[in-house]
């Protein structure tokens, strides 16, 4: 399947289309039954995994979203009907740069006259907690981003990204191999703790679809993907689906700092990431939304945690 070449096709324009949320966002949309004719926004098209998406008759172009950039960003979201827009903590390394992206591409929005403009939103530890978890920037940047978005006029729908399953598996939350062969989930938040599990590239993009095209969704709505599911349930499912045994312990606020300087945290996201976790513990990953109602108003059906399980490639548990 390709994107669409008709100009009457909506035009979609997708920021971070080599990204896992970007990717899935493009093939979600191509995957439609509607028609789109797709942009994607990269600041190197010449690189592979950019280049693969031109066999699907996406349009690449390279822009840089930074500021003095501005005239860029604009002249790319021209005659768009849609923007997918997303920020990478990781890359950007601060609150204020990427609170700062986020306020460019909604100004270069609302120049363009973007139809609908769906961010990758998250909640803010310090609202939900009234300053008690402070740290955890990564996620308050991004409330903050929406904050400016409501009060923008620009027409937006908010799909947040959940907790990616791939983390949970290899990166720096994830399971730590034991001399006996099993696995440790090792986090500071109980083991009772609930979060909205996705498979960000295989699954987000369906969020966002339904987001554009399912009724009563569009502009104002807002859809919670993922599928909730404590510590506690995960590691008893991957034990159950790997053979392998896994188990949950809670991490003191000393020991994730020393995971911190061992790097098995990137540096400046100890504190950070060690006050998100004790926030979702408290106050929930979306808060006191009801996640269920939400996607069922949606017409969404999350994939359960087997299914994830059963949808990952040869090898990814080994």
């Amino acid at each position: 399947m390709v994107a669409s070449s008709s100009r009457e096709a909506p035009l979609a324009v997708i920021i971070g289309v080599t990204g896992q949320q970007g990717g899935s966002v493009a093939n979600a949309l191509i995957q439609s039954n509607k028609p789109y004719r797709i942009v994607g926004l990269t600041r190197d098209a010449s690189k592979p995994s950019a280049q693969a998406w031109i066999q699907k008759d996406v349009q690449l172009r390279e822009v840089d979203i930074s500021p003095g950039k501005e005239g860029d960003v604009s002249k790319a979201f021209e005659g768009a009907d849609i923007v997918f827009a997303v920020t990478n903590s990781s890359e950007l390394g601060t609150k204020e740069k990427e609170v700062v992206q986020g306020k460019l591409m909604i100004d270069a929005a609302k120049r363009a006259q973007v139809k609908l403009f769906i961010w990758s939103n998250a909640e803010s530890p310090a609202k939900l907690s009234t300053g008690r978890f402070s740290a955890a920037w990564f996620f308050d940047s991004k409330d903050e981003v929406t904050d400016y978005l409501r009060d923008s006029n620009v027409p937006f729908a908010l799909v947040p990204g959940g907790l990616y399953f791939s983390g949970l598996i290899r990166g720096p939350a994830a399971r730590v191999k034991q001399s006996d062969g099993s696995y440790a989930v090792i986090l500071p938040c109980p083991a009772t703790t609930v979060v909205p599990v996705i498979d960000i590239s295989r699954d987000y993009g369906t969020y966002v679809r339904a987001a554009i095209e399912n009724p009563g969704m569009g502009p104002g709505s807002e859809i919670l993907t993922g599928i909730m599911i404590s510590y506690e349930d995960q590691v008893a499912q991957l034990s159950e689906f790997t053979g392998k045994k896994h188990t949950f312990r809670q991490a003191s606020r000393d020991e994730w700092s020393n995971m911190n300087i061992a790097n098995v945290i990137p540096t400046g996201f100890g504190d950070a990431s060690y006050d998100a976790f004790q926030s979702v513990a408290e106050f929930g990953y979306y808060g006191d939304k009801d996640v269920i109602a939400n996607q069922k108003a949606a017409g969404i059906t999350p994939s359960t945690f087997r299914e994830i399980c059963q949808n990952q490639k040869p090898g990814t548990f080994d």
